[in-house]
C-alpha cells in the first residue's frame, strides 16, 4: 500500500474506498460502489478469528443492512455483483463455521479491482482474506493470496513489499510440499529485480527459472520464463534474441490475458528493431482481444511510438489522446512510459519544448517510485535533446537498420498470418 493507505488500513479498516469520494461527485456510482465496498468488508471481519464472535442478532442486523446496499446497486455493474456474491459467500462462512467459503468471492474481487488499476484497494481487499482467514484458510488460497499482493505492490512500484510477499508465499509453498507454488514465487521475485533495474541478475534468475520450470514439465512457468526472459533481453538491448522467446511465450501461454501481455512486449520489442509494420499488426492484435485496462493502454501507448517512427503527426496524436483518456488509475511505470514515449514523439517533429516538458514529467514519475532502469533512459535522453536538439533516440533503431534474422522473419511471417 502507499503510506496514505497503510495509515488508513491502522486506522478505519477498508477507509481506502472511501477515498473514491475525493475524485467523483457525492452521488457518482464509483461513490456508492466504494461505500458499498467498505460496508460489505467490515461485514467479512465479522468472522476473524481475533474478534469476539458476534451475536446471532447483531450479525443478523449486519447482515440485512449490508445485504440492502447492495441490492441498491444491482444495476453498476460487474463492481456490485462482486460485492452482491461476498456478501452471500460470508453469510454462509458464518452459519457453516468455514472461512474458505469466502475466499473465492474475496480473491475475484480482488482481481476485478486490480484489473482496473485500483490497486490499493485490491491489496487492501487481499490483506482481508489473509487476516479473516488466518490459520483456517487453505494453504493453496493463502499462496495465491500472497502471490497476488507481491504482483500488486511490484504494480506500485513497491519493490521491497512485493518482494516480502513473494517470498512468503514460497515459504509456504515449500512447507506443503508445492513444487508449482515455489516456482511461481520465484517467478514473482524475477519480476522484482527485472524491475528494480537489475537486468545482468534478473537474466541470469529468468534462465535458471527456466531450465527448472522445462525439467518439471510446467508449461505455465515455462511462459512466464520465456516472457521474462525475452523482456529482460531486450531491455539489455538484444532484442533480436529476445523477440523470439516472446513468441514462444505467446504460443505456450493459455489464456488470452496473457497472450495478449506477451504480443504487447512483442510489439515494443519489434518497433525498437525497426519492424514497425509488424510491431502494429503484433499490438493491433492486443486491441482486438481486449484484455485489461493497463494491457490496452500500454498497446496505445506503443502505437502511438509506432506512429511517431513512421513521422505520422495525425496518428500519433490519435493514439496519444486515445491512451491519456484512461491514464488516472495506471501504475506508475505505464505512466512513465507514456511520457517517455510522447517526449520522443514531439522531439521526432521538432516539438522540442513538448518533448521536454514530456520527458520531465516521465522523470519525475520514475524518480517517485524508484524505477531506476527509467531514470537512466529518461536522463540520456533529456541529454541528448538538450546537446542535439531533436535527435534520434536510441529507442527508435532508425539510425541503423537491423538486418532481419531468419527467427525474425519467421516470426513477421507467423504476425502476418494471425493478422488475417
Amino acid at each position: 500500500m502507499t503510506t496514505e493507505s497503510k495509515a488508513q488500513r491502522a486506522g478505519l479498516p477498508h477507509a481506502v474506498f472511501l477515498q473514491r469520494v475525493t475524485d467523483e461527485p457525492a452521488m457518482s456510482a464509483q461513490v456508492r460502489l466504494g461505500q458499498g465496498a467498505f460496508l460489505t468488508l467490515r461485514f467479512v471481519d465479522l468472522l476473524a478469528p481475533d474478534r469476539e464472535p458476534p451475536t446471532p442478532d447483531v450479525f443478523r442486523y449486519q447482515w440485512a443492512a449490508t445485504e440492502r446496499y447492495c441490492a441498491e446497486l444491482a444495476g453498476e455493474g460487474t463492481e456490485a455483483s462482486h460485492l452482491s456474491c461476498i456478501v452471500r459467500s460470508a453469510s454462509e462462512a458464518h452459519h457453516t463455521s468455514d472461512v474458505n467459503l469466502v475466499a473465492p468471492a474475496l480473491f475475484a474481487y480482488a482481481l476485478y479491482l486490480e484489473q482496473e488499476s485500483h490497486l490499493d484497494e485490491a491489496e487492501d481487499v487481499l490483506q482481508t482474506m489473509i487476516e479473516v482467514g488466518g490459520d483456517r484458510l487453505q494453504t493453496s488460497d493463502m499462496v495465491s493470496a500472497w502471490m497476488r499482493i507481491g504482483r500488486v505492490c511490484r504494480l506500485k512500484a513497491d519493490f521491497d513489499r512485493a518482494d516480502v510477499a513473494y517470498r512468503e508465499a514460497g515459504r509456504i509453498a515449500e512447507a506443503i510440499g508445492d513444487a508449482h507454488g515455489v516456482l511461481l514465487s520465484r517467478i514473482g521475485e524475477c519480476n522484482v529485480i527485472h524491475f528494480r533495474g537489475n537486468l545482468a541478475q534478473a537474466e541470469i534468475a529468468w534462465r535458471t527459472v527456466l531450465t527448472d520450470a522445462s525439467e518439471a514439465h510446467d508449461r505455465e512457468v515455462q511462459a512466464q520464463s520465456e516472457h521474462g526472459l525475452g523482456n529482460v533481453l531486450a531491455r539489455r538491448g538484444r532484442m533480436n534474441e529476445g523477440a523470439p522467446h516472446l513468441w514462444r511465450a505467446f504460443e505456450l501461454y493459455e489464456d488470452q490475458s496473457s497472450q495478449g501481455r506477451a504480443m504487447a512486449d512483442l510489439g515494443i520489442v519489434l518497433v525498437a528493431l525497426g519492424e514497425v509494420q509488424a510491431a502494429e499488426q503484433a499490438l493491433q492484435h492486443v486491441l482486438r482481444v481486449q484484455g485489461p485496462a493497463e494491457l490496452v493502454v500500454n498497446a496505445k501507448i506503443e502505437l502511438m511510438h509506432c506512429a511517431s517512427f513512421r513521422r505520422d503527426r495525425v496518428t500519433f496524436e490519435r493514439w496519444r489522446e486515445s491512451a491519456i483518456s484512461d491514464f488516472t488509475e495506471l501504475p506508475p511505470n505505464i505512466r512513465a512510459d507514456y511520457h517517455l514515449k510522447a517526449g520522443i514523439g514531439f522531439a521526432r517533429f521538432g516539438s522540442l519544448r513538448l518533448a521536454e516538458n514530456e520527458l520531465r514529467n516521465a522523470l519525475e514519475i520514475a524518480a517517485a517510485h524508484g524505477l531506476h532502469e527509467m531514470v537512466f533512459r529518461v536522463e540520456q535522453l533529456m541529454a541528448g535533446l538538450k546537446e542535439c536538439g531533436a535527435p534520434e533516440f536510441n529507442e527508435s533503431a532508425a539510425s541503423a537498420p537491423v538486418t532481419q534474422s531468419d527467427s525474425l522473419h519467421e516470426l513477421s511471417a507467423c504476425l502476418a498470418a494471425l493478422a488475417t
